[in-house]
């Protein structure tokens, strides 16, 4: 694979060419950006996959639910269907897609919907929501979000970086400067305040943007078919043999995570958005079930858990012991309060949403 991107060099040009042509001619006017009256927030990367776009956006959905009438609005990646859709908590994945499936299934009382065409799908949410969330959309030129948050992956600020299809930037760097604000996310508790000014020189951000700092919080996992109760890690042993299943773009902080406890890991890896097929399935029950040992777990994401849930693939796995291990975006201290309140001011004082707590 590392082989036949480097063969691909020559069409990273051409990719890089085209993007800084079009973001021009956003930037010009020629082509146009659409605002809203409503307030949009857009989560979004300037790389592919990785980045931990769909915590932050159930970490803003968290902070803005109970005090707003909130919407999701995604792409749906990989789903077979086009056009708007409002996602149920009994859709399947193939239809509207993992993220959007997950987002439903975690918050049920907001509108989670996918259309490839933001601006559409704005139109249609945008006199029944107080705010619009936009999972994904950094690179969606189309809409002009009212406030913007671009994330950068920890672990790749240090890492050389080129663009689609040889590397994985979606964008030049200088993209950033649309954002209002920058998270690094998937960072490692307990930074100093060195490292902190290290890191934000990395990014350089521009003199309008806000940094800050996330990371990762894993909870309990939670058996893929409801039947059995919930499991802390701490109880996987380090003689555990852990058949790992993922099909998410940067598997690498999971297994870092799952190795405090067992080092004992067998990973059966897919692409990003993998749509698992019986095969795949077949050959993972099969080698759980020729394992001797007795003391044997499969672990999978919470994004791959919604590709696992057709009835074929779930009457292959019933009866083993088959956990997701869910995860979630949380800011850093001391600014968690300050970003929280970003948020919720930039919704809050628009005019629509005037009559939110009123003074």
């Amino acid at each position: 694979m590392r082989l036949l991107r480097l063969l691909l060099f020559p069409f990273s040009f051409f990719y890089a060419l085209v993007v800084i042509i079009r973001n021009w001619a956003y930037d010009i006017g020629i082509l146009k950006s659409r605002r809203f009256k409503v307030p949009v927030i857009s989560v979004g990367n300037l790389s592919v996959g990785g980045a931990g776009k769909s915590p932050m956006t159930e970490y803003l959905v968290g902070i803005l639910k109970d005090d707003f009438k909130v919407a999701t609005l995604s792409r749906g990646y990989g789903r077979r269907t086009k056009g708007f859709l409002a996602v149920k908590t009994s859709s399947i994945a193939e239809d509207i897609g993992d993220e959007p499936l997950q987002f439903k299934r975690k918050f049920p009382e907001i509108t989670v919907a996918v259309c490839e065409d933001r601006v559409e799908g704005i139109k249609e949410l945008n006199r029944h929501h107080d705010v619009i969330v936009l999972d994904d959309a950094f690179q969606h030129r189309a809409v002009k979000p009212g406030l913007s948050i671009v994330l950068f992956d920890y672990g790749s600020l240090w890492k050389f970086q080129w663009f689609l299809p040889t590397g994985d930037l979606r964008e030049p760097l200088s993209g950033r400067k649309r954002a209002d604000i920058i998270v690094i996310t998937k960072a490692p508790e307990g930074l100093s305040e060195e490292e902190r000014r290290d890191l934000t020189v990395k990014v350089a951000p521009f003199p309008h943007q806000q940094v800050f700092f996330s990371s990762f919080q894993y909870a309990s996992l939670l058996d893929i078919a409801g039947s059995r109760s919930e499991l802390n890690l701490s109880d996987v042993k380090p003689d555990t043999h852990v058949l790992l299943l993922t099909g998410i773009a940067n598997p690498a902080p999971l297994i870092e995570h799952i190795k405090l406890f067992s080092a004992n890991i067998s990973h059966y890896q897919y692409p990003d958005h993998h749509q698992f097929t019986k095969k795949n399935i077949i050959k993972l029950v099969r080698e759980f079930k020729g394992i001797t040992s007795s003391d044997k777990i499969i672990i999978t994401t919470e994004k791959d858990a919604q590709r696992l849930n057709s009835y074929h693939l779930q009457e292959l796995l019933r009866a083993l012991p088959v956990y997701y291990l869910p995860v979630k975006a949380a800011i850093q201290s001391p600014d968690e309060e300050r970003f929280n309140d970003l948020i919720i001011e930039y919704v809050r004082k628009h005019p629509v949403n005037h009559r939110v707590h009123k003074a």
